[in-house]
């Protein structure tokens, strides 16, 4: 991958938005590839379709590209709220790409990606509608909550400026595609439940390390009643797919990727 930016394409441009577009866009269309198969290009979408930016040409998967100047945060701001949940449900939401570029070098500094398998409801935040003011008027966008996530959503490409070997990149993400095979709902208990393990920062936790974030596991999944059972149940997952090890007694161990 060349890290550098291309600015001598934006001589002329006075906007910065529009500059900062023209400059990531050609970036992610000359170095961007696949990461859930061997293709080392990803061919841009017609303009009009907005919602995916890049489709692998040989496995048709699909990405959405969001670029930033200064370091992605807790939650980063998305579409409309309604379609996106629909989309969720659908199984036609994008994989994302998170670009940080640094304005000043004109390089990019960071980039990953949060696999479409790890987005479900409970990362998606309702934004509050705008204002009668507003040319949009009523419309209530979403924010993708990343600080929601296990670490394990996020799929480093580009790490402080350095690139990661392609084959780890890709072995990271297939390590959770089994995630594919389960419902929206059982992937977004997982995923929370995971983010709940790798919020201990240990290598050996307990069944009732876990039970402590029940009241949180509640908020975000307020349909079910019965959370402890559900743990139970999204720890033997997690452990059926060689993510965790049960070492007996109510304990577990983190498997090393």
């Amino acid at each position: 991958m060349n890290l550098e930016l291309r600015t001598d394409l934006i001589k002329g441009y006075k906007s910065p938005s529009q500059q900062a577009k023209i400059l990531t866009e050609t970036w992610a269309r000359e170095n961007l590839y696949c990461l859930a198969c061997t293709s080392n290009n990803l061919q841009p979408t017609p303009s009009g379709k907005r919602v995916i930016d890049f489709v692998c040409p040989c496995c048709e998967e699909p990405y959405q590209l969001k670029s930033q100047s200064h370091p992605f945060g807790y939650r980063v701001m998305n579409s409309a709220y309604e379609p996106k949940i629909k989309a969720i449900y659908a199984g036609t939401v994008p994989n994302f790409l998170f670009l940080h570029y640094n304005p000043t070098a004109m390089v990019i500094s960071d980039l990953f990606a949060v696999p479409k398998h790890f987005i479900s409801e409970s990362i998606i935040e309702k934004r509050k509608p705008l204002s009668e003011r507003a040319r949009k008027s009523g419309w209530v966008g979403s924010n993708i909550l990343l600080g929601n996530l296990p670490p394990d959503a996020r799929i480093s490409i580009i790490e402080k400026g350095v690139e990661i070997p392609r084959d780890i990149v890709r072995e990271n993400w297939k390590r959770f595609t089994f995630l594919r095979g389960h419902s929206v709902q059982s992937r977004g208990w997982l995923s929370d439940v995971l983010a709940s393990i790798r919020q201990l920062d240990r290598e050996i936790f307990t069944l009732a390390d876990i039970y402590e974030f029940e009241e949180k596991l509640a908020r975000l999944h307020p349909a079910n009643k019965h959370i402890r059972p559900k743990i139970r149940q999204q720890l033997q997952v997690l452990r059926d797919h060689g993510i965790i090890e049960f070492l007996g007694k109510g304990n577990y161990r983190i498997k090393k990727s």
